[in-house]
């Protein structure tokens, strides 16, 4: 099959949902109003809620979102074939993501910009909440450790994103100055972040960078993850506008004129899809494709990590309501954009059949290795760039989608910190709750050796965590529409099937770890599975008592709850 063929239909099936399903979205079942007043304005304190540009709230949304687990995921997932990846990314975005990532903006908004975890607690219960944050913190710790280990890895193994990565954050730093204190013209600005950062690009594929070993007593792993950590940590203290929005927003601009050239290599090279449709000779070992399908491509579809980042940046940032729309639900479509080049780099990125299963010899195999090199084939064959700038512009890709990420995911772990601080009734600073984060975060990723090997170390939970998030969230979700007595179907549906495929996944991945006596995955599977267990049990209780209760009347849920803002 020709790779131009699934990619006009994954577009058209993007777009169909971006323009119907959305605006159904928007207008029937959230209902949003431009002319309510959003947390921005009403709590603007000019660090975490700053009234922001649509557009470039976008761009901190979609980078956040995006990190590498929407190249990972479907990467890996393609060792079932290439058709039952496409269908999970296309309909989980679509019908799936799009309301999930879109609804707990809204939710989010409505309340003051709280978190999901805070939600929780009006909306199911207090016991609700408890265990709400507990798979929070466990499934953000999960993200910034594991993504510190991704972006060091590819650091080491593509020098020539190096100087990019790292020159990328002066640009942002410099862009930030730009709309907020010059107040220059948004789109002569984009264009000047831009060129720099492909010139970045282009100096750092001529002058790789690759690190002494040792390097001021450390080896170059740990070397890179302590200076990203220190990073995040200082990034997730300044005011938002400095350097958080700024640098997501440029990031995605390049991320996707990315895309676009590896789009427009398909369109103009159209190379043929060499995986086949269904893998009926997967490899030895290679776990069944239900339930581990919906759970290895969780970003990319649809994901709870989405609705951390809806719930714990985005909303303290959102102009106007309206905007929502275009933020949450085109967000969760530049997500499925991504995973969908993913696929198609993975499966049209080689020549032969035997060339592709000479990488997918197991599962999780493939990776963000397979989408380098087989997007940088495809780049090369279809524009003519060189295939190692080609792979400098993939690979860079990749590093900045998981850097954004971790930016925001310190950021949120911060806030849940701080949100678990008001629960036992201590008032957590933004400096102590960053200290908290990064020593947690550290500790995990250095636990196994100064490699920080030990980063990974909860990962192999991440896809049911992020999940079974997914399906709490929609579950306040539901509660809030049957609240409101509007249709709570949109909601409702996704939640049973996600919830239904994540949790027999957990289930599945508790045999494993059994079978391995990883006694530590065993005790956090289990407690994880109860965590879900008992929110979604509460969660029942309160939708029957949101359907049998008086409508709520619209302003109900304008600004109820504790302002966590120091």
């Amino acid at each position: 099959m020709n790779a131009l063929v699934l990619m006009l239909i994954g577009l058209a099936m993007f777009a169909a949902g971006y323009l119907l399903y959305s605006k159904f979205l928007s207008a029937k079942i959230y209902r949003l109003d431009p002319a309510y007043s959003t947390p921005a304005h009403e709590l603007s304190d000019g660090v975490d809620y700053v009234p922001t540009n649509k557009f470039v709230l976008w761009g901190h949304h979609f980078t956040s979102v995006a990190g590498a687990a929407p190249i990972v995921g479907p990467a890996v997932a393609v060792i079932w074939g290439w058709l039952p990846a496409f269908l999970w990314v296309t309909l989980g975005t679509v019908f799936f993501a799009g309301m999930h990532d879109l609804g707990a903006l809204w939710a989010s908004a409505r309340n003051r910009g709280q978190s999901m975890g805070m939600l929780s607690g009006r909306y199911i219960g207090a016991r609700g909440r408890n265990l709400f944050l507990v798979v929070i913190f466990l499934l953000l710790l999960m993200v910034v450790a594991a993504f510190a280990v991704v972006i060091t890895n590819l650091l080491i193994a593509s020098p020539s994103t190096v100087i990019p990565t790292w020159g990328a954050i002066a640009v942002a730093a410099v862009i930030g100055q730009m709309i907020y204190r010059w107040k220059m013209n948004l789109a002569l600005t984009t264009v000047i972040g831009v060129v720099a950062l492909y010139a970045l690009i282009l100096v750092g594929d001529r002058y790789p960078v690759e690190l002494p070993d040792p390097i001021l007593g450390l080896s170059p792993a740990a070397f890179w993850i302590i200076a990203l950590f220190v990073y995040a940590g200082i990034a997730s203290l300044l005011p938002v506008w400095v350097l958080l929005q700024p640098r997501d927003y440029i990031n995605g601009v390049q991320l996707f004129i990315g895309l676009g050239i590896l789009y427009g290599a398909v369109l103009l090279g159209m190379p043929s899809i060499v995986a086949p449709a269904f893998n009926d000779a997967v490899p030895a070992g290679t776990p069944s494709i239900v339930p581990l399908l919906f759970v290895t491509i969780a970003c990319g579809a649809i994901s709870g990590f989405h609705g951390m980042v809806s719930s714990g940046t985005t909303a303290k940032q959102l102009d106007k309501e309206s905007d929502a729309r275009f933020v949450g639900y085109f967000g969760a479509v530049g997500e499925g954009l991504l995973a969908l080049g993913a696929i198609i780099a993975a499966t049209a990125g080689f020549q032969t059949l035997a060339d592709w299963e000479a990488v997918y010899t197991a599962f999780n195999e493939g990776g963000v290795g397979a989408f380098v090199t087989g997007g940088g084939e495809i780049v090369n064959q279809g524009l003519g760039i060189p295939t190692s700038l080609s792979a400098t512009i993939l690979a860079t890709m990749a590093v900045l989608f998981a850097a954004t990420t971790m930016d925001t995911g310190v950021r949120l772990l911060r806030f849940v910190v701080q949100e678990a601080g008001e629960v036992v009734g201590v008032r957590i600073k933004n400096g102590l709750g960053t200290a908290i984060t990064l020593a947690v975060s550290l500790a995990l990723t250095f636990s196994a050796g100064a490699d920080g090997s030990g980063g990974m170390r909860i990962w192999p939970l991440f896809g049911t965590t992020n999940q079974l998030l997914a399906a709490l969230t929609l579950s306040i979700l539901a509660v809030m529409l049957l609240r409101k007595r509007r249709n709570p179907w949109p909601a409702l549906i996704p939640l049973a099937f996600v919830f239904v495929m994540s949790f027999y996944a957990a289930i599945v991945q508790l045999e494993g770890l059994w079978d391995d006596r990883d006694w530590l995955l065993l005790v956090i599977d289990v407690v994880i599975i109860i965590a879900a267990l008992w929110v979604a049990f509460e969660a029942v209780i309160a939708m029957n008592r949101a359907r049998n209760a008086p409508p709520e009347p619209e302003d109900a849920d304008a600004f109820v709850g504790t302002d966590s803002r120091d």
